[in-house]
């Protein structure tokens, strides 16, 4: 069987691939290049024929004093990962990529090896005999995506670091959240929680915290709160640029793909995050929240309502994203116990990858990596 050629898709050509194909990661739509500007986008398609058989977005990042780029693709590409010939699908890519100047190029299979239910991963934090989430016996393995590890490796493939072993550093988190959707009533959902979720979602309810959906001219109470949680826990902020820039960008062929949702009580607004749709999931991103007010739970009466929206609106799976897998104590372990109150699941992914392309590309990898990790 020959391999697909790959070549550069035009973004209808790519919406349209995605209106018969939506199950790809909001990463990997066209509208996501809006979002990086100091990345160049470019959608490409895999073609067998004249049959487009796969589409991606490719980020282009320039190397400072080169003319030379990392490519990437993160939570991608959806290409078919179950071929034992991974190279028909990987070769091309990378022969296009050296052809646009890249010096290697990162992609990150979008692949649950294995995942945990949200009972195992409570009782694991709870027992300080349980250091990561590797320790807790998983409810599944996919023996498809370590195949397809092996595969990877073979090829000349190589597993990116993980960052300081929390899950989190450059790229995408090696472990998310998950709420399974598909076939759940609110009831199914609200029987599902754990609880101090339910216990804590009730004392919101109580005292009549109101959830409702905000516009683009509340990104402003939304990103007040944003401050507050990224001095509270240590990250780094995002300038208020980039999520005018995300809400304009991803809003702009569907005024529906970026909500913004706002927990208020008494007319002040105590907690605000974003949901993301494609297709058939939604993304919990961003949640934010400020001091006042905590005793209320705002937190939990947002996640409930954006819960149930999503599942209203015919998502099959509710993304809450990134989690540690360290569970010896940290400031991460109660965001991890907050989403596991939620009764969906631990997932590990398999993790992003990367090849060196041309002859310096490994030099130029080492590069990259000191530039992109002081920023």
């Amino acid at each position: 069987m020959s391999s697909p050629y790959v070549r550069e898709l035009t973004r209808e050509e790519h919406r349209a691939h995605l209106r018969l194909h939506p199950d790809v990661s909001h990463l990997q739509i066209p509208e996501w290049g809006g979002v990086k500007p100091d990345w160049v986008a470019e959608s490409v398609g895999w073609f067998e024929g004249k049959l487009l058989v796969a589409a991606a977005l490719v980020l282009y990042r320039p190397l400072p004093g080169t003319r030379r780029f990392l490519a990437y693709l993160p939570d991608g590409p959806a290409i078919d990962w179950s071929d034992p010939r991974l190279e028909r699908w990987l070769d091309p890519l990378v022969a296009h990529v050296q052809e646009r100047g890249a010096f290697a190029v990162r992609i990150g299979p979008p692949l649950v090896v294995r995942h945990w239910e949200a009972a195992t991963v409570t009782a694991g934090i709870a027992d300080p005999a349980v250091r990561h989430l590797r320790d807790l016996p998983a409810a599944g393995v996919d023996g498809f995506a370590l195949d397809a590890a092996e595969r990877l490796g073979r090829l000349g493939w190589r597993r990116c670091e993980e960052g300081d072993g929390s899950g989190f550093g450059l790229g995408q988190p090696r472990y998310g959240f998950r709420i399974p959707l598909a076939g759940r009533s609110a009831q199914d959902l609200r029987q599902g929680l754990a609880p101090h979720f339910e216990q804590a979602l009730g004392t919101a309810e109580r005292a009549g915290v109101r959830v409702s959906w905000g516009t683009a001219a509340d990104l402003s109470d939304f990103y007040r709160l944003y401050e507050a949680t990224a001095a509270r826990d240590g990250f780094r902020a995002r300038p208020p640029e980039y999520f005018r820039r995300m809400w304009k960008a991803l809003n702009a062929e569907d005024d529906d793909r970026l909500r913004l949702y706002l927990a208020e009580h008494d007319g002040f607004v105590l907690s605000a995050a974003l949901m993301v749709n494609v297709g058939p999931r939604s993304w919990h991103s961003y949640p934010a929240s400020g001091r006042q007010g905590r005793e209320l739970r705002p937190s939990s009466a947002l996640l409930w309502r954006m819960l149930c929206d999503a599942r209203a609106a015919g998502a099959d799976v509710y993304d809450l994203r990134s989690i540690t897998p360290v569970l010896a104590g940290g400031r991460l372990l109660g965001r991890l116990r907050f989403k596991a109150g939620t009764g969906g699941r631990a997932v590990e992914y398999l993790g992003e990858w990367e090849r060196p392309v041309g002859g310096r590309g490994k030099v130029l990898q080492r590069a990259v990596r000191v530039y992109l990790g002081r920023r």
